[in-house]
């Protein structure tokens, strides 16, 4: 929090003072951008796109992720939108790197640039190191999980592209004969997923796109094509984990990888689900990490709802919901105009790291 305040303090009384005079007066949007940008650790994460070769160099790809995070942060629909913007707009353009309208990029090097991003997941990377530089050292109470739809204009998968599912071997029917012994239960996926560690679960989990339904506060069911996001937020909206998963996945299948990836990054006193995440293995999970699971029981007959004080803590999972809504309405949520999971993904973890950013200047605050 020390290197925090001071880098804020440099911005109030040097940086700002400096862009104005230089630039002209900044919005809301451009103070915005600017300390996103001054906080991402992009130094060590794209030394792998130095040129080191012979021919023409490539763009310089740092400028080419202020440029995506100034897309999320803008509110521009289409990369096409945010060349025009770099263009028409001086100090957005020197914000971002570049010093006159013929430095930008064509909209195909922006493309190339984005697939390659996608490719070695940088973003996810830019906000891992985000959060356990300043979340890390740091013990968070609560970590709110849950997901939301993401509509794409991609084509779904039809029932027989998609992945086998992976069945055990049927029971015998019957009772078993007089001293025998009744046949094992064959684990289930969460038993599964307990035992496995994160990259080997990441790897079993659906990334196709296809079609998810889901039931509204209203009672009536929703139906979309696309994908799942998957976050986990914690105190003052700032999400710590993300997962994209199929929209036929249910949520419980992402609870296990979710907290595997959160408790190698944050340390934390409680995890917060709805009913969806009522599991006995998710309990087990949670509670060998040494946190407190939360998770509200499903109303049906002999359920023992939450005492007071759990009630109450379940409440801080509006977080989760506020960081989904934000994401839809301010960066890029709504607007998915890519193809594929990993492309898909890129374009949300860029908004997912502006709110991550934003999140923290405002505990500062």
């Amino acid at each position: 929090m020390a290197t925090l305040q001071g880098l804020w303090q440099h911005l109030q009384r040097e940086l700002f003072p400096l862009l104005t005079e230089e630039l002209g007066p900044l919005g809301e949007r451009d103070h915005q951008f600017v300390r996103v940008v001054a906080l991402l650790p992009l130094g060590r994460l794209v030394e792998r796109y130095n040129w080191g070769g012979s021919g023409r160099p490539p763009h310089e790809r740092t400028w080419m992720v202020h440029a995506f995070i100034a897309k999320s942060v803008y509110g521009f629909i289409t990369t096409e939108l945010l060349i025009d913007a770099l263009k028409a707009s001086p100090s957005l353009r020197r914000l971002c790197g570049w010093q006159s309208a013929g430095d930008i990029p064509h909209a195909s090097t922006f493309s190339r640039a984005f697939a390659q991003f996608a490719a070695d997941a940088l973003p996810q990377e830019i906000h891992e190191a985000l959060v356990k530089l300043h979340c890390g050292p740091k013990l968070v109470g609560h970590i709110s999980r849950d997901s939301t739809a993401i509509e794409v204009p991609e084509k779904a998968l039809c029932k027989a592209q998609r992945l086998p599912e992976v069945k055990s071997a049927p029971r015998k029917a019957g009772r078993p004969k007089k001293g025998q012994a009744p046949a094992p239960r064959p684990p289930s996926t969460l038993e599964i997923q307990s035992a496995r560690s994160l990259s080997e679960n990441l790897k079993e989990l659906p990334n196709q796109c296809d079609v998810g339904c889901k039931t509204d506060s209203k009672g009536y069911k929703v139906w979309w094509r696309g994908y799942k996001l998957h976050l986990d937020v914690i105190d003052g909206d700032i999400p710590v984990s993300a997962l994209l998963t199929s929209a036929s996945v249910h949520d419980s299948q992402a609870a296990i990888p979710l907290a595997q990836m959160s408790g190698a990054r944050v340390r934390a006193l409680y995890q917060l689900m709805d009913s969806a995440y009522e599991a006995a293995a998710i309990r087990d999970f949670v509670s060998g990490l040494g946190q407190v699971p939360i998770i509200a029981p499903k109303r049906r007959e002999g359920f023992i709802p939450l005492d007071p004080a759990q009630q109450t803590r379940l409440g801080q999972r509006s977080a989760n919901e506020r960081v989904h809504s934000r994401l839809k309405q301010e960066f890029g949520g709504r607007t998915v105009r890519v193809r594929s999971a990993a492309k898909v993904m890129c374009h949300l973890m860029f908004g997912v790291v502006v709110i991550t950013a934003l999140g923290l200047w405002q505990r500062l605050c």
